[in-house]
C-alpha cells in the first residue's frame, strides 16, 4: 500500500491568526455531550461560547453575499465553490486545499484538508497520513504500534457532495462545515479539529452542477463508476482517497420529496462489508437523530422536514460512494439523502446537521474507531489465509437472510493467461490501483481442486507461467472477494441496482480461484507488462491478439494515428509493420498491456478506421445511456470522431448519413427512431452498398426490425421473469467476423433486456445455451425462458450488414467483453454481396417488422417490480393505485407481480415515487417478497 509519488496538497503560506469575533450561528446542530474523548494531541485553546469565530476568516455570508443554510436562497455556483474554498484556505492556518482531479469540461474538482494548525502542516499531515494507511497492513504494524497510532493519532472523515450533479444541497453544506472548522473557536470545533483530519470535496460533479443534470458530461452516473473508475472524475478522487484514507466517509445526495434519509441502511448489505463499519453506520445515525432538529422522525402524522432510517438506500452494489469507502476502504461509508423539494434554505441546513453531528460522533470516539480500524484489516487477514468468507447478514428488523453465503473455501484466484491478455492485465491493474498486491506466475503450479467462473469444477488444473495469483491473504480481502466473486451472493431480493459485477465475468476472462493452500512461485507485479517481446527483421513485422477490449483501443488508437495494420481473419491477430513501430507505438502497446510479438512479413486484410455516425434521433438521450456511453467510449477512449446523424438526415438521405460507414442506434425509446418508410428505405440501400449498422438493446435493435433489417422478434417476457443485471453464459459463434477472438463460450451481461428469437436470415453470434451448459449467476427469476434465444445476431443485406445487440456492450464502460464486440463490428471487414439478401424485404423479414412492438416498460434501465404474496395482491393494489394508474399485475403460483412502468428509465433515486411507494407498502402491512427498483 505504497503511497503514490503525486503531489497531492498545496502548502498555504504562513498566516497570523486573526482577532476572534462574535457572531451568531443560526440553526447549529445540537452539540454532542459527554466526557471529551483523549485527545489525539494536546487539546487546543477553546471558549465555551459556540458563536466565538476568528474575524479573519470569510464567513459565506461575507464572500458569496448571502447565508448558508438558515436564510439561503439560491444554491452556490462552481465559480463561488472554488472562489470560497481558495479564500478561506488563505485566511485560515487550519486548511489546505488541492485539485483532485479536472471533470471532463476541464473544471477543477476542488477539495479542502481541514484540522487543528498543528495537523495540516505538511510533515504533520504527511505522517497522519502514513499512519493511517499503516493501520491497513498488519504484516508491518504490529498491534502496539497501532494502539500507539490509535491514541495519538487523527481519524481521517471524508465529506464530499454532489456527485450527482442536479443534487446541490450538499455541497453548500459542505462550506458551511469547512467555515465552521475553520473560523469557530469553541470548544465543539476544537474537539473535531484535535480528533479530526477532515478532507471536504464540495463537487464531485462540477459539470452536472452547471447543467443541473445527474450525470456527468458523458452522461455517465458517477455513483454507479467507483470500482470501474473510467470517468476521470472517480479516478482522481479514488487516488486522494489511496493517499487519505477514510474511517467515517459522508456521501451528501438529493432524492424527491421534502423527507430525509440517513442510515441504518436498507437490505442488501454486502457480506464482505466489515462488522465494524456496520456498527459505526448504525451508531452515526443515532447521533443524526439527536441532532437533526426539524421535525424529527418521520411517521403518520409527520411527513415532511423529517428524517427515515431502513429504506431504499442499500449496501450492495460495488459502485456507490458508500459502499466503495466500506468495503475498499474499511470506513464506515454512508449515503445521505435530502428531499429535493424542499426549500434551499431547509436542504442546505438539514446536510449542514448531519455533516456537523457525524463529525461529533467521529471526533468522540476517535480512538475506538482507529482500534477497530486496524481489527478489520487483521480479521481481513486471518479470514484470507483461512479462505473463510463473511457471513450474510441483514439489517433492517423486519428482515431476514433468504439467500446465506454457501460454505465456500477461496484462498486463491488466478487469472489465467490464455486469451484476453491485455483485459487480464487491465485487471490486475484495477485491482493494484485498488492497493490488492497481484503475483505473476514464475512457474507452472498444479492446483489440486479448483472452481472455473462459470460454475464449473475442475482438478489437478496446471496454473501455467504467466498466470496472475490473487492470494487472499491480504489486507484486502474483503474488497478482492467484492469485486472478484463468481457469485454475490445477495442476501435479501431488493435491488436498487444490478445484482452482478463480477469483474472477470464483466471483461470475459479465464479465471479459477481454489481453497487449496497453493503457493506458487510468482512474483509481485509493480507495473503493467506490454510492449514490444523482441526484435523484429526491418522487413517484418510485429504481431498481437485482437481478443479483447484493451488490444481494440489500441488498435483504433494506431489507426487513428496513421499506423497500417493489417488482420488476419482466421486467427484474429493484427500486424504492425516493423518499420512503423515508433518508440509512441510500443509505449502505447505497453500502456494497453498489449504484448508485440516480432515475427515475418505482415499479411491479412488492411484495417481501416471507420467513420462512424451516432444517431440521435427520435427517441436518443443525448445525456444518458448508451448514447453518452458511446461518446466516451469509441470517442473518448478509442479516439473515433463520431458525427450526429439525426431522423432527418436518414429520412432525406443526407451526406450526413450516407457519407458514414457505420451508424451506431443507441439504447433509446422508439420502436422506429422516426423513420419514414422512405427512411427505412435509405436505410437498407445504405446498408446494402458494403456498411455496417450497430443497433443497442431496445431501440437499436427495434428500430432494425422495423426497418426489415432482421428476422428476430422480441419473446414476451413471464410474469415472474427477473434478469436484474445478471452475467450469463453464451454460446458464440467464432467464424463470425464480430465474435473473431471470442472464446466458444463466453458471458455477458443481461439486464432485463430485450429477449430476441434467433434469426433465421443471419448469423447468431451469441447465444444462450439450450442446455445443461446454461449458467446464470447475480439474482434471476425464470431465465430458462432465455435458453435458445439469441444476445447478438449478424445481418447481412447486400455487402453490409446490421449487427444486432439485444444486451447494451457499453454498459458503464465496464463490460470490456462487449466492448470487444462492438469493436469488432466496426472493423467488420469488406464482403462480397449477400445475393440472398437484397435490400428489398424477405418475407420472415417482413414478418418480423409486422410483429407487435413489445411495450417499452423500463426505458433504459427496468420498470418497478414488487412481487408479494398472491392473497396480498389487492392490498398491494390498492396501495399502488395511489401513486400510479399505470401498473400492471400478473399471478404465478403463489406470488404476485406489480410492475409499474417507467419509460425515462429512471433509477430508484431519481424517481418521482419509487421510494415512497415501497414505504407505504411496508406502513400498510403488505410483505414484500422482491422488489426491482
Amino acid at each position: 500500500m505504497a503511497p503514490s509519488s503525486r503531489p497531492f496538497w498545496t502548502v498555504p503560506p504562513r498566516r497570523l491568526a486573526g482577532v476572534a469575533a462574535i457572531t451568531l450561528l443560526l440553526g447549529t446542530a445540537p452539540l454532542l455531550g459527554g466526557t471529551a474523548p483523549a485527545s489525539a494531541a494536546p487539546p487546543s485553546a477553546c471558549s465555551s461560547d459556540p458563536a466565538a469565530r476568528l474575524a479573519d476568516v470569510p464567513s459565506p455570508e461575507t464572500a458569496l453575499g448571502f447565508p448558508l443554510g438558515v436564510g439561503q436562497e439560491r444554491v452556490v455556483t462552481n465559480d463561488e465553490v472554488r472562489a470560497y474554498l481558495g479564500a478561506v484556505d488563505r485566511a485560515s492556518d487550519r486548511v489546505v486545499t488541492g485539485v483532485l482531479a479536472t471533470s471532463v469540461l476541464g473544471q477543477p474538482l476542488p477539495y479542502a484538508v481541514v484540522s487543528s494548525e498543528r495537523h495540516v502542516r505538511p510533515a504533520a499531515l504527511r505522517k497522519i497520513a502514513d499512519d493511517v494507511r499503516d493501520l491497513r497492513d498488519p504484516r508491518r504494524t504490529s498491534a502496539p504500534a497501532a494502539a500507539r497510532t490509535a491514541k495519538d493519532s487523527p481519524a481521517i472523515v471524508w465529506i464530499t457532495a454532489n456527485v450527482h450533479g442536479g443534487e446541490k444541497s450538499g455541497t453548500d453544506a459542505a462550506l458551511k462545515t469547512l467555515y465552521e472548522l475553520a473560523a469557530g473557536l469553541s470548544c465543539e470545533v476544537a474537539r473535531r479539529n484535535d480528533n479530526l483530519v477532515t478532507v471536504i470535496v464540495p463537487t464531485q460533479n462540477p459539470d452536472g452542477r452547471d447543467a443541473t443534470r445527474r450525470q456527468n458530461e458523458y452522461g455517465f452516473d458517477l455513483n454507479r463508476d467507483w470500482f470501474s473508475r473510467t470517468q476521470q472524475e472517480t479516478d482522481g478522487k479514488l487516488e486522494l482517497l489511496r493517499r487519505y484514507p477514510p474511517q467515517v466517509f459522508v456521501d451528501a445526495h438529493e432524492m424527491g420529496g421534502r423527507q430525509y434519509f440517513f442510515p441504518p441502511n436498507a437490505d442488501p448489505i454486502h457480506h464482505e462489508i466489515a462488522g465494524e463499519s456496520v456498527d459505526w453506520i448504525n451508531r452515526i445515525g443515532e447521533a443524526n437523530k439527536a441532532g437533526f432538529g426539524y421535525h424529527g422522525a418521520c411517521d403518520d402524522t409527520v411527513t415532511t422536514e423529517c428524517y427515515f432510517n431502513y429504506d431504499t438506500y442499500d449496501m450492495f452494489f460495488m459502485g456507490y460512494g458508500d459502499t466503495v469507502p466500506t468495503t475498499g476502504f474499511g470506513a464506515a461509508g454512508m449515503t445521505y439523502e435530502k428531499g429535493s423539494a424542499s426549500a434551499v434554505a431547509d436542504r442546505v441546513q438539514q446536510q449542514f446537521h448531519t455533516q456537523w453531528s457525524t463529525l461529533g460522533w467521529a471526533a468522540a470516539h476517535r480512538r475506538e474507531v482507529l482500534n477497530g480500524y486496524f481489527d478489520i484489516w487483521t480479521d481481513a487477514l486471518a479470514q484470507g489465509r483461512a479462505g473463510t468468507l463473511e457471513p450474510n447478514e441483514v439489517v433492517q428488523p423486519t428482515n431476514e437472510v433468504q439467500f446465506p453465503v454457501p460454505d465456500v473455501t477461496i484462498r486463491s484466484y488466478f487469472l489465467l493467461p490464455d486469451r484476453q491478455l491485455a483485459d487480464v492485465r487491465q485487471l490486475v491493474e484495477r485491482l493494484r490501483r485498488m492497493d490488492v498486491e497481484v503475483y505473476e506466475v514464475q512457474k507452472p503450479t498444479r492446483v489440486p481442486t479448483a472452481r472455473v467462473f462459470g460454475g464449473r469444477s475442475a482438478t489437478n488444473v496446471t496454473v501455467p507461467k504467466g498466470a496472475y495469483w490473487i492470494p487472499m491473504d491480504q489486507p484486502q480481502k474483503h474488497w478482492i472477494q467484492a469485486i472478484m466473486g463468481e457469485d454475490p451472493y445477495v442476501p435479501f431480493p431488493y435491488f436498487y441496482d444490478v445484482s452482478s459485477w463480477s469483474n472477470p465475468l464483466l471483461m470475459g476472462v479465464s479465471t479459477i480461484y481454489t481453497g487449496d493452500n497453493v503457493r506458487p512461485k510468482a512474483q509481485l507485479v509493480r507495473g503493467i507488462s506490454g510492449g514490444r517481446s523482441g526484435v523484429a527483421w526491418p522487413w517484418g513485422a510485429y504481431t498481437y491478439e485482437l481478443d479483447s477490449a484493451a488490444a481494440a483501443g489500441l488498435t483504433f488508437t494506431l489507426l487513428g494515428r496513421g499506423v497500417p495494420l493489417v488482420r488476419d481473419l482466421d486467427t484474429g491477430r493484427v500486424a504492425i509493420p516493423a518499420r512503423s513501430l515508433s518508440r509512441t507505438v510500443d509505449d502505447l502497446a505497453r500502456a494497453a498491456g498489449v504484448t508485440l510479438t516480432p515475427g515475418g512479413r505482415p499479411t491479412g486484410t488492411p484495417l481501416a478506421l471507420p467513420d462512424v455516425g451516432l444517431f440521435q434521433g427520435t427517441g436518443i438521450s443525448t445525456t444518458s445511456g448508451s448514447h453518452g456511453e458511446a461518446r466516451y467510449v469509441l470517442g473518448k477512449r478509442w479516439g473515433l470522431d463520431l458525427k450526429p446523424v439525426t431522423t432527418a438526415d436518414i429520412n432525406d438521405n443526407t451526406e450526413a448519413f450516407t457519407g458514414r460507414t457505420v451508424l451506431l442506434v443507441p439504447d433509446g425509446s422508439s420502436p422506429t427512431g422516426g423513420l419514414t418508410a422512405a427512411g427505412q428505405a435509405n436505410l437498407r440501400d445504405w446498408i446494402a452498398q458494403g456498411h455496417t449498422y450497430v443497433g443497442l438493446r431496445n431501440e437499436g435493435t427495434r428500430l432494425a426490425r422495423a426497418a426489415g433489417l432482421t428476422s428476430t422478434t422480441e419473446k414476451t417476457k413471464p410474469a415472474d421473469y427477473l434478469v436484474i443485471g445478471s452475467h450469463l453464459r453464451v454460446d458464440v459463434a467464432t467464424d463470425s467476423p464480430v465474435a473473431l477472438g471470442r472464446p466458444a463460450e463466453d458471458f455477458e451481461f443481461n439486464n432485463s433486456d430485450p429477449i430476441l428469437t434467433p434469426t433465421s436470415t443471419g448469423t447468431n453470434v451469441l447465444s444462450y445455451p439450450t442446455g445443461d451448459t446454461f449458467w446464470a449467476n447475480g439474482y434471476t427469476v425464470g431465465a430458462d425462458t432465455l435458453k435458445g434465444t439469441a444476445a447478438v445476431v449478424d445481418e447481412p443485406t447486400g455487402a453490409g450488414r446490421a449487427v444486432l445487440f439485444a444486451f447494451n456492450p457499453l454498459f458503464r464502460a465496464y463490460n470490456e467483453n462487449g466492448l470487444h464486440l462492438v469493436a469488432n463490428a466496426l472493423l467488420y471487414p469488406a464482403r462480397e454481396p449477400d445475393a440472398r439478401r437484397t435490400p428489398g424485404l424477405d418475407a420472415a423479414r417482413a414478418s418480423a417488422a409486422a410483429a407487435p412492438v413489445a411495450a417499452d416498460l423500463g426505458g433504459g434501465w427496468r420498470p418497478i417490480t414488487i412481487e408479494v404474496a398472491a392473497a396480498d395482491l389487492a392490498r398491494a393494489r390498492a396501495v399502488v393505485e395511489r401513486f400510479s394508474t399505470d401498473a400492471r399485475t400478473a399471478t404465478k403460483n403463489t406470488s404476485a407481480y406489480v410492475v409499474i412502468p417507467n419509460p425515462q428509465g429512471l433509477h430508484a433515486d431519481e424517481h418521482p415515487f419509487t421510494n415512497d411507494l415501497v414505504r407505504a407498502l411496508r406502513t400498510a402491512g403488505v410483505p414484500l417478497r422482491s422488489v426491482v427498483a
